[in-house]
Protein backbone atom coordinates (compact mmCIF):
# COMPACT_ATOMS: atom_id res chain seq x y z
CA UNK A 1 0.00 0.00 0.00
CA UNK A 2 2.93 2.02 0.59
CA UNK A 3 4.31 1.86 -2.83
CA UNK A 4 1.31 2.58 -4.18
CA UNK A 5 0.96 5.81 -2.90
CA UNK A 6 4.08 6.92 -3.44
CA UNK A 7 3.89 6.22 -7.40
CA UNK A 8 0.89 7.96 -7.21
CA UNK A 9 2.38 10.74 -5.55
CA UNK A 10 5.36 10.70 -7.95
CA UNK A 11 2.51 10.36 -10.97
CA UNK A 12 0.75 13.66 -9.32
CA UNK A 13 3.87 15.41 -9.14
CA UNK A 14 4.79 15.01 -12.62
CA UNK A 15 0.85 15.75 -13.71
CA UNK A 16 1.73 18.90 -15.44
CA UNK A 17 4.11 17.44 -18.06
CA UNK A 18 2.93 17.16 -21.47
CA UNK A 19 2.11 13.89 -22.73
CA UNK A 20 3.44 13.91 -26.40
CA UNK A 21 1.15 11.32 -28.85
CA UNK A 22 2.83 11.11 -32.56
CA UNK A 23 0.58 12.09 -34.89
CA UNK A 24 1.07 9.39 -37.29
CA UNK A 25 -1.03 6.41 -37.51
CA UNK A 26 1.31 4.93 -40.21
CA UNK A 27 4.75 5.80 -39.61
CA UNK A 28 8.46 4.29 -41.67
CA UNK A 29 11.80 5.66 -40.78
CA UNK A 30 14.42 5.24 -42.83
CA UNK A 31 13.56 1.75 -44.21
CA UNK A 32 15.30 -0.09 -46.05
CA UNK A 33 14.80 -3.28 -48.59
CA UNK A 34 17.31 -5.51 -49.98
CA UNK A 35 16.83 -8.24 -52.56
CA UNK A 36 19.83 -11.21 -52.67
CA UNK A 37 21.66 -11.19 -55.92
CA UNK A 38 24.71 -12.81 -57.31
CA UNK A 39 27.77 -11.33 -55.69
CA UNK A 40 25.38 -9.51 -53.32
CA UNK A 41 22.80 -7.44 -52.87
CA UNK A 42 20.87 -5.28 -54.56
CA UNK A 43 18.94 -2.03 -52.53
CA UNK A 44 15.43 -1.91 -53.33
CA UNK A 45 14.61 0.79 -51.01
CA UNK A 46 17.42 2.97 -49.26
CA UNK A 47 16.27 4.80 -46.22
CA UNK A 48 13.02 5.44 -46.67
CA UNK A 49 10.56 7.82 -44.67
CA UNK A 50 7.25 8.68 -44.30
CA UNK A 51 4.18 9.11 -42.41
CA UNK A 52 0.05 8.87 -42.60
CA UNK A 53 -2.23 10.43 -40.36
CA UNK A 54 -5.72 8.64 -39.62
CA UNK A 55 -8.07 8.69 -42.36
CA UNK A 56 -4.94 9.93 -44.96
CA UNK A 57 -4.58 8.28 -48.63
CA UNK A 58 -0.71 8.34 -49.24
CA UNK A 59 0.39 7.29 -52.94
CA UNK A 60 3.63 5.96 -53.78
CA UNK A 61 4.73 7.29 -57.62
CA UNK A 62 7.74 7.00 -59.38
CA UNK A 63 9.25 4.88 -62.75
CA UNK A 64 9.15 0.87 -62.77
CA UNK A 65 11.73 -0.32 -60.80
CA UNK A 66 12.19 2.62 -58.68
CA UNK A 67 11.31 0.67 -55.46
CA UNK A 68 8.07 1.34 -54.96
CA UNK A 69 5.92 -1.80 -54.49
CA UNK A 70 9.10 -3.00 -52.58
CA UNK A 71 8.06 -0.17 -50.35
CA UNK A 72 4.18 -1.24 -50.43
CA UNK A 73 5.60 -4.80 -49.27
CA UNK A 74 7.33 -4.53 -46.54
CA UNK A 75 4.28 -2.39 -45.19
CA UNK A 76 2.53 -5.53 -46.12
CA UNK A 77 5.12 -7.96 -44.26
CA UNK A 78 5.56 -9.61 -47.42
CA UNK A 79 9.18 -8.61 -47.44
CA UNK A 80 11.61 -8.16 -44.35
CA UNK A 81 13.27 -4.64 -43.98
CA UNK A 82 16.81 -4.65 -43.75
CA UNK A 83 17.19 -1.08 -41.57
CA UNK A 84 14.04 1.35 -40.28
CA UNK A 85 10.94 0.85 -38.24
CA UNK A 86 7.43 0.49 -38.97
CA UNK A 87 4.65 1.20 -37.17
CA UNK A 88 1.42 1.39 -37.29
CA UNK A 89 -1.40 2.72 -34.66
CA UNK A 90 1.24 2.46 -32.08
CA UNK A 91 1.98 -0.79 -32.93
CA UNK A 92 5.70 -2.12 -34.71
CA UNK A 93 4.96 -3.90 -37.70
CA UNK A 94 9.14 -4.28 -38.28
CA UNK A 95 12.24 -2.65 -36.58
CA UNK A 96 15.41 -4.10 -38.40
CA UNK A 97 17.60 -3.64 -35.03
CA UNK A 98 15.07 -5.30 -32.95
CA UNK A 99 14.81 -7.99 -35.69
CA UNK A 100 10.91 -7.59 -34.89
CA UNK A 101 9.26 -9.11 -38.16
CA UNK A 102 5.07 -9.23 -37.91
CA UNK A 103 3.57 -11.67 -40.04
CA UNK A 104 1.34 -10.33 -42.53
CA UNK A 105 -1.75 -12.36 -41.46
CA UNK A 106 -1.40 -10.11 -38.20
CA UNK A 107 -1.14 -6.66 -39.36
CA UNK A 108 -4.82 -6.48 -40.03
CA UNK A 109 -3.94 -4.85 -43.56
CA UNK A 110 -5.76 -5.97 -46.31
CA UNK A 111 -4.76 -5.71 -50.01
CA UNK A 112 -5.74 -4.70 -53.48
CA UNK A 113 -3.83 -6.20 -56.52
CA UNK A 114 -3.45 -5.43 -59.99
CA UNK A 115 -5.36 -8.25 -61.27
CA UNK A 116 -8.00 -8.15 -58.96
CA UNK A 117 -7.75 -11.86 -58.03
CA UNK A 118 -11.39 -12.03 -57.79
CA UNK A 119 -12.84 -15.85 -57.81
CA UNK A 120 -14.20 -16.83 -61.09
CA UNK A 121 -16.62 -19.07 -59.33
CA UNK A 122 -18.12 -17.11 -56.68
CA UNK A 123 -20.52 -14.82 -56.93
CA UNK A 124 -19.78 -10.87 -56.50
CA UNK A 125 -21.24 -10.87 -53.18
CA UNK A 126 -19.75 -14.25 -52.06
CA UNK A 127 -16.47 -12.71 -53.69
CA UNK A 128 -16.82 -9.77 -50.94
CA UNK A 129 -18.21 -12.37 -47.78
CA UNK A 130 -14.84 -14.07 -48.50
CA UNK A 131 -12.63 -12.42 -45.76
CA UNK A 132 -15.41 -12.35 -43.19
CA UNK A 133 -16.32 -15.99 -43.01
CA UNK A 134 -15.97 -15.83 -39.27
CA UNK A 135 -19.26 -13.67 -38.90
CA UNK A 136 -22.05 -15.19 -38.06
CA UNK A 137 -24.09 -15.36 -40.97
CA UNK A 138 -26.83 -12.37 -40.32
CA UNK A 139 -24.02 -10.10 -39.81
CA UNK A 140 -21.44 -11.57 -42.74
CA UNK A 141 -24.92 -11.02 -45.08
CA UNK A 142 -25.24 -7.07 -43.34
CA UNK A 143 -21.28 -6.58 -44.07
CA UNK A 144 -21.36 -7.80 -47.25
CA UNK A 145 -24.65 -5.30 -48.38
CA UNK A 146 -22.66 -2.52 -46.87
CA UNK A 147 -19.66 -2.75 -48.57
CA UNK A 148 -21.47 -3.57 -52.17
CA UNK A 149 -23.57 -0.27 -51.59
CA UNK A 150 -20.83 1.28 -50.51
CA UNK A 151 -19.23 0.70 -53.75
CA UNK A 152 -22.30 1.22 -55.84
CA UNK A 153 -22.73 -2.18 -56.80
CA UNK A 154 -25.76 -4.09 -54.35
CA UNK A 155 -27.30 -4.28 -57.83
CA UNK A 156 -24.90 -6.87 -58.72
CA UNK A 157 -24.53 -9.24 -55.64
CA UNK A 158 -25.77 -12.53 -57.52
CA UNK A 159 -23.59 -11.66 -60.70
CA UNK A 160 -20.47 -13.40 -61.58
CA UNK A 161 -17.09 -11.39 -61.63
CA UNK A 162 -16.56 -11.88 -65.81
CA UNK A 163 -20.40 -10.05 -66.37
CA UNK A 164 -18.83 -7.14 -65.12
CA UNK A 165 -16.80 -4.77 -66.74
CA UNK A 166 -12.90 -3.76 -65.45
CA UNK A 167 -14.23 -0.92 -63.02
CA UNK A 168 -16.61 -3.01 -61.34
CA UNK A 169 -14.71 -5.74 -60.94
CA UNK A 170 -11.93 -3.47 -59.29
CA UNK A 171 -14.92 -1.75 -57.10
CA UNK A 172 -15.73 -5.30 -56.06
CA UNK A 173 -12.48 -5.96 -55.39
CA UNK A 174 -11.96 -3.11 -52.85
CA UNK A 175 -15.30 -3.74 -51.11
CA UNK A 176 -13.85 -7.11 -50.79
CA UNK A 177 -10.62 -5.81 -48.96
CA UNK A 178 -12.70 -3.01 -47.30
CA UNK A 179 -15.21 -6.11 -45.75
CA UNK A 180 -12.62 -7.20 -42.48
CA UNK A 181 -12.25 -3.39 -41.47
CA UNK A 182 -8.98 -3.37 -41.84
CA UNK A 183 -6.86 -0.71 -40.01
CA UNK A 184 -4.78 0.05 -43.61
CA UNK A 185 -5.68 -0.65 -46.95
CA UNK A 186 -2.84 -1.24 -49.66
CA UNK A 187 -3.64 -1.17 -53.52
CA UNK A 188 -0.99 -1.73 -56.24
CA UNK A 189 -1.38 -0.36 -59.48
CA UNK A 190 -5.26 -0.97 -59.14
CA UNK A 191 -5.97 0.78 -62.58
CA UNK A 192 -3.34 -0.06 -64.81
CA UNK A 193 -5.48 -2.46 -66.59
CA UNK A 194 -7.92 -0.15 -67.45
CA UNK A 195 -8.43 2.01 -70.14
CA UNK A 196 -7.07 6.11 -69.18
CA UNK A 197 -10.14 7.73 -69.30
CA UNK A 198 -12.07 5.33 -66.92
CA UNK A 199 -8.98 5.29 -65.02
CA UNK A 200 -9.27 8.53 -63.83
CA UNK A 201 -12.73 8.64 -63.16
CA UNK A 202 -12.45 5.04 -61.36
CA UNK A 203 -9.48 6.63 -59.30
CA UNK A 204 -11.93 9.74 -58.10
CA UNK A 205 -14.74 7.53 -57.36
CA UNK A 206 -11.75 5.12 -55.08
CA UNK A 207 -11.03 8.11 -52.99
CA UNK A 208 -14.63 9.06 -52.58
CA UNK A 209 -14.85 5.21 -51.15
CA UNK A 210 -11.77 5.53 -48.88
CA UNK A 211 -13.08 8.52 -47.63
CA UNK A 212 -16.31 7.40 -46.90
CA UNK A 213 -15.16 4.46 -44.95
CA UNK A 214 -12.32 6.72 -43.17
CA UNK A 215 -10.00 4.17 -44.34
CA UNK A 216 -6.03 4.89 -44.06
CA UNK A 217 -4.64 4.02 -47.38
CA UNK A 218 -1.35 3.66 -49.24
CA UNK A 219 -1.22 3.26 -53.05
CA UNK A 220 1.44 3.06 -56.02
CA UNK A 221 0.78 4.13 -58.96
CA UNK A 222 3.51 5.40 -61.99
CA UNK A 223 0.44 7.52 -63.30
CA UNK A 224 0.80 11.26 -61.77
CA UNK A 225 -2.51 11.68 -62.57
CA UNK A 226 -3.92 8.85 -61.03
CA UNK A 227 -1.45 10.27 -57.78
CA UNK A 228 -3.06 13.67 -58.01
CA UNK A 229 -6.79 12.32 -57.85
CA UNK A 230 -6.08 10.16 -55.10
CA UNK A 231 -3.84 11.04 -52.98
CA UNK A 232 -3.61 13.77 -50.06
CA UNK A 233 0.48 12.86 -49.54
CA UNK A 234 2.15 11.98 -52.79
CA UNK A 235 5.68 10.55 -52.64
CA UNK A 236 8.31 10.68 -55.50
CA UNK A 237 10.26 7.72 -56.10
CA UNK A 238 13.60 7.24 -58.28
CA UNK A 239 16.09 4.38 -57.79
CA UNK A 240 15.38 3.04 -54.49
CA UNK A 241 14.68 6.83 -52.90
CA UNK A 242 12.07 9.11 -52.08
CA UNK A 243 12.87 12.38 -53.08
CA UNK A 244 10.13 13.93 -51.62
CA UNK A 245 7.04 13.19 -49.52
CA UNK A 246 4.22 16.33 -49.96
CA UNK A 247 0.85 17.16 -51.11
CA UNK A 248 0.35 17.61 -55.01
CA UNK A 249 0.80 20.96 -54.65
CA UNK A 250 4.23 21.66 -53.28
CA UNK A 251 5.39 18.41 -55.52
CA UNK A 252 4.46 20.80 -58.78
CA UNK A 253 5.36 24.14 -57.41
CA UNK A 254 8.31 23.33 -54.70
CA UNK A 255 9.77 20.06 -56.11
CA UNK A 256 12.63 19.23 -54.01
CA UNK A 257 14.69 17.94 -56.77
CA UNK A 258 15.21 17.95 -59.98
CA UNK A 259 13.87 14.58 -60.92
CA UNK A 260 10.80 15.44 -59.33
CA UNK A 261 10.70 18.86 -60.97
CA UNK A 262 11.21 16.71 -64.03
CA UNK A 263 8.69 13.27 -62.78
CA UNK A 264 6.27 16.03 -62.60
CA UNK A 265 4.03 18.23 -65.11
CA UNK A 266 6.19 19.46 -68.14
CA UNK A 267 8.91 21.56 -67.86
CA UNK A 268 12.66 22.27 -68.91
CA UNK A 269 15.35 24.23 -67.28
CA UNK A 270 17.16 27.14 -68.37
CA UNK A 271 20.43 29.01 -67.35
CA UNK A 272 19.74 32.05 -65.05
CA UNK A 273 21.47 34.30 -62.84
CA UNK A 274 20.24 35.31 -59.32
CA UNK A 275 20.70 39.02 -58.77
CA UNK A 276 20.06 41.21 -55.56
CA UNK A 277 21.92 44.02 -56.40
CA UNK A 278 18.65 46.15 -57.52
CA UNK A 279 15.83 47.55 -55.74
CA UNK A 280 14.33 44.19 -55.80
CA UNK A 281 15.84 40.96 -56.27
CA UNK A 282 15.15 39.40 -59.88
CA UNK A 283 16.15 36.18 -61.99
CA UNK A 284 18.04 37.32 -65.31
CA UNK A 285 16.77 34.37 -67.90
CA UNK A 286 16.88 34.17 -71.76
CA UNK A 287 13.40 35.31 -71.61
CA UNK A 288 13.97 38.07 -69.63
CA UNK A 289 14.10 39.24 -65.88
CA UNK A 290 11.81 37.48 -63.09
CA UNK A 291 11.03 39.33 -60.22
CA UNK A 292 8.76 37.21 -57.71
CA UNK A 293 11.56 35.50 -56.66
CA UNK A 294 10.84 35.57 -52.98
CA UNK A 295 11.46 32.06 -51.94
CA UNK A 296 14.56 31.99 -54.31
CA UNK A 297 18.02 31.42 -52.59
CA UNK A 298 20.35 33.76 -51.86
CA UNK A 299 23.00 34.19 -55.32
CA UNK A 300 25.98 32.78 -53.00
CA UNK A 301 23.87 29.81 -52.95
CA UNK A 302 25.47 28.98 -56.06
CA UNK A 303 28.66 30.12 -57.49
CA UNK A 304 28.22 33.63 -59.29
CA UNK A 305 24.39 33.59 -59.03
CA UNK A 306 24.33 30.83 -62.05
CA UNK A 307 21.86 28.30 -61.40
CA UNK A 308 19.03 26.74 -63.71
CA UNK A 309 15.91 27.83 -63.19
CA UNK A 310 12.53 25.32 -63.93
CA UNK A 311 10.66 26.79 -66.28
CA UNK A 312 6.94 24.70 -66.69
CA UNK A 313 4.44 24.80 -69.73
CA UNK A 314 1.96 27.07 -67.95
CA UNK A 315 5.01 29.46 -67.07
CA UNK A 316 4.93 30.49 -70.31
CA UNK A 317 2.78 32.45 -72.16
CA UNK A 318 1.25 32.67 -76.05
CA UNK A 319 2.04 36.88 -76.41
CA UNK A 320 2.28 38.10 -80.41
CA UNK A 321 2.87 41.34 -78.53
CA UNK A 322 6.34 40.16 -76.84
CA UNK A 323 9.80 41.23 -78.07
CA UNK A 324 10.78 37.61 -77.34
CA UNK A 325 10.31 35.33 -80.23
CA UNK A 326 10.65 31.29 -80.23
CA UNK A 327 10.00 28.83 -83.47
CA UNK A 328 7.63 26.05 -82.55
CA UNK A 329 9.70 22.74 -82.87
CA UNK A 330 6.58 20.15 -81.61
CA UNK A 331 3.44 20.59 -80.99
CA UNK A 332 0.70 18.25 -79.12
CA UNK A 333 -3.36 18.69 -79.76
CA UNK A 334 -4.70 18.27 -76.10
CA UNK A 335 -8.45 19.00 -76.66
CA UNK A 336 -8.54 22.73 -74.94
CA UNK A 337 -4.97 23.23 -75.51
CA UNK A 338 -1.84 22.80 -77.54
CA UNK A 339 1.60 21.95 -75.59
CA UNK A 340 4.12 23.72 -78.20
CA UNK A 341 7.88 22.87 -77.82
CA UNK A 342 9.72 25.74 -78.99
CA UNK A 343 12.76 26.60 -79.48
CA UNK A 344 14.26 30.37 -78.39
CA UNK A 345 16.82 32.05 -80.63
CA UNK A 346 19.29 31.66 -78.18
CA UNK A 347 19.23 27.86 -78.37
CA UNK A 348 17.09 27.49 -75.17
CA UNK A 349 14.24 25.19 -75.62
CA UNK A 350 10.48 25.65 -73.40
CA UNK A 351 7.03 24.77 -73.12
CA UNK A 352 3.95 25.75 -73.21
CA UNK A 353 0.69 25.39 -73.07
CA UNK A 354 -1.39 27.75 -75.77
CA UNK A 355 -5.38 28.02 -76.41
CA UNK A 356 -6.27 25.59 -78.85
CA UNK A 357 -7.81 28.27 -81.43
CA UNK A 358 -3.71 29.13 -81.28
CA UNK A 359 -3.19 26.64 -84.40
CA UNK A 360 -0.02 27.69 -84.91
CA UNK A 361 2.35 25.47 -87.78
CA UNK A 362 5.40 23.72 -87.19
CA UNK A 363 8.40 25.72 -87.82
CA UNK A 364 6.47 29.19 -87.38
CA UNK A 365 7.68 31.73 -84.86
CA UNK A 366 5.81 33.09 -82.01
CA UNK A 367 5.65 35.56 -79.58
CA UNK A 368 6.33 34.24 -75.77
CA UNK A 369 6.24 35.68 -72.02
CA UNK A 370 7.57 34.18 -68.77
CA UNK A 371 4.64 34.51 -66.46
CA UNK A 372 6.01 32.66 -63.25
CA UNK A 373 4.22 32.42 -60.25
CA UNK A 374 6.84 30.25 -58.25
CA UNK A 375 10.24 30.96 -59.29
CA UNK A 376 11.85 27.30 -58.40
CA UNK A 377 16.31 26.99 -59.17
CA UNK A 378 18.52 24.15 -58.63
CA UNK A 379 22.67 24.64 -58.95
CA UNK A 380 23.58 24.93 -62.64
CA UNK A 381 23.97 21.63 -64.50
CA UNK A 382 26.67 21.14 -67.67
CA UNK A 383 25.12 20.50 -70.70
Amino acid sequence: RQGLRQGKDENDAHSDRPIIIDPMFLKLEGVTVRYARTGGSRAAVEAASLGLRQGQIGVLLGPSGCGKTSLLRAVAGLERIEAGRITMAGMVLGDAAARVHLAPEARRIGMVFQDYALFPHLSVADNVAFGVQHLPRAERAQRVAQMLDLVGLGHAAKRAPHQLSGGQQQRVALARALAPQPQLLLLDEPFSSLDVDLRERLAQEVRAILQGSGTTALIVTHDQFEAFALGDLIGVMQRGHLEQWDDAYNLYHRPASRFVAQFIGHGVFTPARIDHAGAAPRVHTPLGDLVDVQECPLPGAFPGGECDVLLRADDIVHDDASPVKARIERKAFRGSEFLYTLRLASGEQVMAHVPSHHDHQVGEWIGIRPEVDHVVTFPRQAG
